[in-house]
């Protein structure tokens, strides 16, 4: 069994492959303590840490964060740009930390918006950490939207159409779900929400369809290691059934 696993008293069994986390809260943890909002994010950063780190340790493969939504471009140009120097940080101080934990970088969402040297920043980090067979790989949702990828899925999948490649009989799920950002991952098993919100917020729409939901009041820069191993044990028990009967699934 998994050291840590045994450590955090978990079945690592019944782990999920993929946890998918909606991080909401940084800028309601920031107001109670009369702060600006750009503090709130700063703090968030130091739970996207332990988060990764304890998917690390106990063998999750894919952790995918929504850290910035094509609807928060409309925010404050003040908090939209610390969030660029924000993360402009995390590539800098985090390199060497995924390349030595054999974390896979990757980033879905639409880059058009992005300063050229931000985006220069991630495509190096991104090849970087393809240079080895990763332990785990970590997902950012940077300008991302789910209705917009899937419109552009089906742009393409239109074009191949419109250029003999494929008949209209051919489009099935299969050939969406490789026209997606997320084509080489698997769908999450796990989706988790904080600070007491009941929406998905335009989050992997498609790819959620049998996912398991926790829902948390801990505002996310206190979704910290003890609050991540209470939803991974509330996960381990339940009953995923898939459109089966429960005794189909366990016979």
């Amino acid at each position: 069994m998994n050291e840590y696993c045994a450590k955090y008293g978990l079945n690592e069994e019944r782990l999920p492959r993929h946890v998918a986390i909606i991080m909401d809260g940084n800028g309601r943890w920031a107001k109670k303590r009369l702060w600006n909002r750009l503090k709130g994010h700063r703090a968030g950063a130091d739970a996207v840490d332990a988060v990764t780190t304890l998917c690390r340790e106990i063998g999750v493969e894919y952790l995918t964060l929504y850290a910035f939504s094509t609807e928060n471009w409309n925010r404050p140009e003040s908090e939209v740009s610390g969030l660029m120097e924000l993360f402009k940080e995390f590539l800098v101080s985090k390199k060497g930390l995924l390349i030595e934990k054999q974390i896979r970088l990757n980033i879905i969402g639409s880059k058009d918006k992005f300063a050229p040297e931000l985006l220069k920043l991630m495509n190096e980090t991104i090849a970087e950490t393809k240079k080895y067979e990763p332990k785990m790989t970590l997902t950012l949702a940077l300008s991302y939207g789910s209705r917009q990828e899937i419109t552009t899925a089906v742009r393409k999948i239109a074009k191949m159409a419109a250029d003999g490649e494929i008949t209209p009989e051919k489009i099935d799920e299969k050939l969406i779900s490789e026209n997606l950002y997320t084509f080489n991952m698997p769908d999450p098993d796990l989706v988790i929400r904080t600070s007491g919100e009941y929406r998905i917020s335009n989050y992997l729409l498609w790819q959620i369809a049998y996912s398991e939901f926790y829902f948390t009041d801990t505002l996310w820069p206190d979704f910290k290691k003890d609050e991540f191993i209470k939803a991974l044990k509330d996960f381990a028990g339940r009953e995923r059934r898939f459109g089966k009967t429960g005794d189909q699934v366990k016979g």
